[in-house]
């Protein structure tokens, strides 16, 4: 032994050639977090600025859906190669090269705004003669509004929606090597002990980036689209249901930001010391040599490209064939489609149904319910180390969590306000609201609403009959001499912007519920990981990763937002219209719209409570048939009868190792 002691050293001493910094697994975890919150605040940003860029291109909630799930597409194709070049590749080389993809995607997301021309908004007052003031006004205001539409439709506004696509696709392959290689290069050289209070803390920062993004979209969104507009010079408030934000400057940001984390990537090496290795080496027992020797022929850094693909099927069928894996990853799903939707629709909903601005909505995603996200994670990660729980204390853990995450759900689908009256749209009615607005040749396609002194909307001052307006420095203060406003108190008189419905008194107790609710369905994050990282054999440990954000990426994060935009577009009263073309909606049943997007949320987190329900029922099952086998073992002892001691102990093993590998 003492000879070939000096001889073990080299394979290990190849890692030190690199710097001590990038040998340590710490530094890489602290890198993983910056470059996950950096990916991740591309993906927090965009789903803050998502209702503003269908407002800017006229997108439907479906199609923003779409384009919020988009990157998943890339994801999931590439994934496969990541499950095959796992074993064979430098890991943290790709993460790297990955994350610079995923830059240059962000600065094509922001490529539309350089290519369309200015924004131009319905009934745009800048710089515009009386004809175009949008007040009720005889014959020929309509005609003079319709014939610009020929010159607003450029060829470069027909190519914004593909170039985002190519965009979310690209971010998504770039984005592919990112978690399955970080996660598993963490727990290979991690101390095991120490592995869930990492990944914890790993997933704990990768919750600041969203937080960060919708922030950074709270504050960007202030400020108007096109910057060589002075805010003095707008006629639009940024409460004005019209206002577009400077959505593009997010992506240049956050770009740039993720291109500099990616750079340390290059410098770690392909393996590294575990922290094991400096304390007292143990040796391994029998028993774990031959389930080592036992587990290398399944490895698959054998095959080729093509035999891989060949026995791709064959192999996740093999993988999926673990029940406990099985059920965990699909509770994890139905968590990640709940997340999924809320993340992107969320801060639209919170604009829509407590009449808030865009910047307002994205303060209360990141500054709320996404912290209480971060401190359910890291909580759930100390609970794990500090009781050392089992994998079925695990599920447990998990069950118990989501549980009360639906508990404390259930009472926000009652937190809300019904539509609030506009005139001819809701509640309709054949009251003859709208034939006091005949003879001012409204535009059908007029969107700048008005509030009438009797807590009235319309649909714009034209609409209201309102015939002369009262300005200040440029700035609209109300317009007067409203036919269609009935009010014995302030008669015939409309302020510019929606009538509030009242509901500004629940935002509170609304986002205090929802913030409880995320951070208890989130005390199971860290756990779950822990019970499908237990329950795999160590050399399928980077492929059943990629296999679970697989189905992740195909059954929650691809099909979840576009699921949830159908939702939210059925629920529409009004769609805008824009030279004669459909348009972002401008009005929605806010009752339906509560209903159906919050029971959404309830359904995949009851799905999400099932499946961690039944893997704690099957994980009970195994122990009590394993407690079983001990009793007539130790009976078998007692009575002294070594031969049938011998085999029902060789019969136990068996079954012991059957279900190890379930």
């Amino acid at each position: 032994m003492t000879a070939t002691e000096p001889q073990g050293p080299p394979q290990r001493v190849k890692p030190y050639r690199v710097t001590g910094l990038f040998n340590s697994i710490k530094f890489f975890v602290l890198c993983h977090g910056m470059l996950q919150l950096a990916q991740l605040l591309v993906s927090g940003y965009l789903k803050g600025s998502i209702s503003t860029i269908e407002r800017r291109y006229g997108l439907s909630s479906q199609k923003s859906g779409v384009f919020a799930s988009f990157n998943e597409v890339g994801n999931t194709v590439f994934i496969v190669f990541v499950s095959f070049f796992g074993s064979r590749v430098h890991r943290p080389r790709c993460i790297g090269i990955g994350a610079m993809i995923a830059s240059m995607a962000a600065f094509l997301i922001a490529l539309p705004h350089f290519i369309s021309g200015k924004y131009e908004y319905t009934e745009d007052v800048s710089g515009s003669d009386e004809n175009t003031s949008g007040l009720c006004q005889r014959e020929g205001f309509l005609q003079a509004s319709n014939q610009t539409c020929s010159k607003n439709e450029g060829h470069a506004n027909h190519a914004v929606f593909p170039i985002l696509l190519l965009g979310q696709l690209l971010l998504g392959i770039g984005g592919v090597p990112i978690q399955p290689f970080g996660i598993s290069y963490i727990d290979d050289y991690a101390n095991k002990k120490n592995s869930p209070i990492y990944l914890g803390i790993l997933f704990a920062l990768t919750v600041i980036g969203p937080a960060l993004g919708y922030l950074m979209a709270s504050f960007l969104l202030r400020y108007y689209v096109d910057f060589n507009i002075l805010l003095g010079e707008l006629p639009l408030k940024r409460d004005d249901p019209r206002w577009v934000g400077a959505w593009w400057l997010g992506f240049l940001l956050a770009g740039t930001f993720l291109f500099l984390t990616s750079l340390p990537y290059l410098f770690f090496p392909r393996s590294m010391t575990t922290q094991e290795s400096t304390e007292t080496p143990v040796e391994p027992t029998p028993e774990k040599l031959k389930l080592e020797k036992e587990a290398e022929p399944d490895t698959t850094h054998e095959l080729s490209l093509i035999q891989f693909l060949k026995k791709f099927p064959q192999i996740v069928l093999r993988t999926l064939r673990n029940p406990i894996y099985l059920l965990v990853v699909l509770a994890q799903v139905n968590l990640a489609a709940m997340v999924a939707g809320l993340a992107t629709f969320m801060p639209k909903f919170i604009e829509r149904q407590f009449t808030r601005t865009a910047s307002f909505s994205n303060i209360m995603i990141g500054g709320f319910s996404i912290p209480s996200a971060m401190l359910g994670i890291m909580a759930g990660g100390m609970i794990l180390r500090r009781q050392n729980l089992s994998v079925r204390a695990s599920a447990a853990m998990c069950s118990t969590a989501v549980l009360l995450a639906i508990i404390f759900a259930l009472p926000l689908l009652f937190l809300g306000c019904s539509t609030q009256k506009i005139a001819g749209i809701y509640p309709f009615s054949q009251d003859g609201s709208q034939q006091c607005s005949l003879n001012c040749s409204c535009s059908n396609e007029a969107f700048n609403p008005v509030c009438g002194s009797n807590n009235v909307e319309f649909l714009s001052p034209c609409h209201a009959g309102c015939r002369q307006r009262i300005t200040k420095n440029g700035t609209i203060l109300n317009y007067t001499d409203c036919s269609c406003v009935r009010s014995d108190i302030y008669p015939g008189h409309a302020v510019p912007g929606s009538c509030k419905n009242g509901c500004s008194d629940l935002l509170i107790p609304f986002m205090i519920l929802s913030s409880l609710t995320c951070f208890l369905a989130s005390l199971s994050q860290t756990p779950s990981f822990m019970m499908i990282l237990r329950t795999v054999t160590p050399e399928d440990k980077s492929f059943a990763l990629g296999i679970q954000f697989m189905l992740f990426r195909v059954l929650a994060f691809l099909p979840a937002p576009v699921l949830y935009g159908s939702a939210i577009d059925s629920t529409c009263i009004l769609w805008g219209k824009k030279c004669e073309k459909r348009t972002s909606c401008n009005y929605y049943n806010l009752d339906l719209f509560r209903q159906r997007f919050l029971g959404l949320q309830t359904f995949f987190v009851v799905g999400g409570l099932m499946f961690f329900f039944l893997s704690y029922v099957v994980l009970k099952r195994a122990d009590s048939a394993q407690q079983q086998q001990a009793k007539q073992m130790n009976i078998m002892e007692k009575g002294g009868d070594k031969k049938e001691t011998k085999q029902l102990i060789n019969q136990s093993n068996v079954k012991c190792e059957k279900q190890s590998a379930v």
